[in-house]
């Protein structure tokens, strides 16, 4: 009675009489959409890894993996306190530096050298005690880092030499199960035999730690594209639905970002130099050519924000605000007229404090938005409140210049781009054809019932095709296969219209109806 996995058995040549039991795998036409939430933020920062996206779902994380928010140009918490602030919680942090970066160090007692696991100004707040152990003549370490759980190496023996290399091998390595190698410092051991006394080592006292910002450029941001990839680049692959290049307001990259973003299927945030104004806004997205829906400028309108970190007013990228809000929002859904919170006020408005002095008017407004320029702006047509004015992508065609275009494109691309595959290496027949049209009407048919996808008339606002009418033998033959999808987005309500029609010699004409009917 052989058992064997379904294809691995040739049931037309069998001579043995017997049971032949072959195992067949769940058949699931089923396709779960990838998630619109991913965040990717690259900049600089003050500890973690370089050029390695950490995921970060809080501000919490961000502080774990990156430390604080820094008050500079290209940081990395700024956006992601912002994007927090909007509701944003799946982000993909990736830090940069300009190569000038140095790793925090200090000597205890010129027998141990201990170097912060990242460079950056963090390390500088690191400090390793020497104390006596729990269990008679042994020795215990312990690193801490404000803001975090201190690292505690107990339980140390040994004499001379030997009693720092065992130092050495449990901060590198651990000393059990229960407390494994350090994820603050790396150790260094020498050949002093000088006998451990008790102290504190802070590693601002040593050797500092520099965070490599100072000389950022925005070329070092973008990256490079080759293995290891840096910058920009090192997000391939990771799910970002929506990316921000903290800052990064140089219009000779825009271009760049464009084509990774149309790559790799996200949504690219843009923006404008601070204080730019609405002419030189427009010819600058003429003159660096970026006419698409994979990205979003925003004008060089910056925004006052308030840094609950460290205490002060700052003025920072409209960039956070508006990828948060978006991330925060379902891919049908457009950015214009959604609130935006922790906005104190823009370079054009002024700060809150003093008042709304400025608006935008329909001239200006027109300007931008027919330029493919977006703005954020107060007030709204919902309200005085802070909010995206246009939910426009840079894309100057009509069809497909908005947010709700760009990232419904985007999910349902990516969806078929990770579910799909599993139909390559089958056999072309009715039976495949049919899977493939089943699992592609679920799939949209979920997005209906999730009313993702609608019509104003009740008809079905999608259609699949693939069956011999668009398989052709000639094509199945040389091992093709092709399914046709229409997908009808649901259009964004931008321009309303209430005609109201008032007077004295109006003549109001009622409808009855009958009893019972609305």
């Amino acid at each position: 009675m052989p058992i064997s996995q379904a294809g691995a058995l040739n049931t037309t040549a069998l001579i043995v009489p017997d049971l032949y039991v072959q195992i067949v795998p769940p058949q699931s036409l089923l396709l779960n959409g990838v998630p619109t939430d991913v965040l990717g933020v690259v900049g600089s920062a003050s500890w973690g890894p370089v050029n390695e996206p950490m995921i970060v779902g809080s501000m919490g994380d961000y502080a774990t993996a990156f430390g604080p928010v820094v008050a500079r140009q290209y940081d990395i918490g700024t956006v992601v306190a912002i994007g927090v602030q909007q509701g944003a919680s799946n982000f993909r942090c990736v830090r940069v530096t300009d190569g000038t970066d140095t790793a925090a160090s200090v000597s205890i007692l010129g027998a141990l050298t201990l170097t912060a696991l990242y460079t950056g100004s963090l390390g500088n707040a690191l400090v390793a005690t020497v104390s006596a152990g729990s269990a008679a003549n042994s020795w215990r370490v312990t690193i801490a880092l404000p803001g975090q759980t201190p690292e505690v190496f107990d339980n140390i023996i040994g004499s001379d030499a030997a009693f720092w290399q065992a130092v050495a091998s449990a901060i590198n390595t651990g000393t059990g199960p229960m407390r494994g190698a350090s994820r603050l410092v790396v150790a260094s051991a020498g050949t002093s035999s000088l006998a451990p006394s008790v102290g504190a080592f802070p590693f601002l006292a040593g050797s500092p730690g520099t965070d490599g910002a100072t000389a950022m450029t925005s070329g070092m941001v973008i990256g490079q594209d080759v293995l290891p990839r840096s910058g920009m680049y090192a997000l391939r692959g990771q799910g970002c639905s929506i990316i921000v290049l903290a800052d990064l307001d140089d219009p000779t990259q825009w271009s760049t970002e464009v084509a990774f973003g149309l790559d790799e299927g996200c949504y690219m945030i843009l923006a404008g130099p601070p204080g730019d104004t609405i002419a030189n806004a427009v010819l600058t997205k003429q003159t660096a050519g970026i006419d698409s829906y994979a990205a979003k400028l925003m004008f060089g309108d910056w925004l006052w924000w308030y840094d609950q970190a460290n205490g002060v007013t700052r003025l920072v990228s409209p960039q956070g605000f508006v990828a948060g809000r978006l991330a925060n929002l379902s891919p049908e859904q457009s950015s214009l007229n959604k609130p935006l919170y922790g906005v104190v006020g823009s370079q054009k408005s002024g700060q809150a404090v003093a008042g709304t002095s400025n608006t935008y008017s329909t001239a200006d407004l027109a300007a931008l938005l027919s330029a493919g320029i977006d703005v954020i702006s107060n007030p709204q047509p919902g309200g005085a409140f802070w909010g995206v004015r246009g939910g426009h992508n840079s894309s100057s065609d009509s069809a497909t210049n908005g947010d709700n275009y760009t990232r419904m494109t985007n999910y349902i691309a990516d969806t078929l781009s990770a579910g799909m595959g599993g139909y390559v290496g089958q056999l072309v027949n009715t039976t495949l054809f049919q899977n493939i049209r089943s699992t592609l009407l679920s799939f949209l048919n979920a997005m209906l019932g999730q009313r993702m996808l609608g019509s104003t008339n009740g008809s079905l606002p999608f259609a699949v095709v693939c069956d011999i009418s668009n398989n052709p033998p000639s094509r199945t033959g040389l091992g093709y296969v092709q399914a046709d999808v229409q997908v009808q987005y649901q259009a964004i309500n931008e321009k309303f219209i209430v005609n109201v029609e008032g007077g004295q010699t109006v003549q109001v004409s009622q409808q009855t109806l009958p009893l019972g009917t609305v």
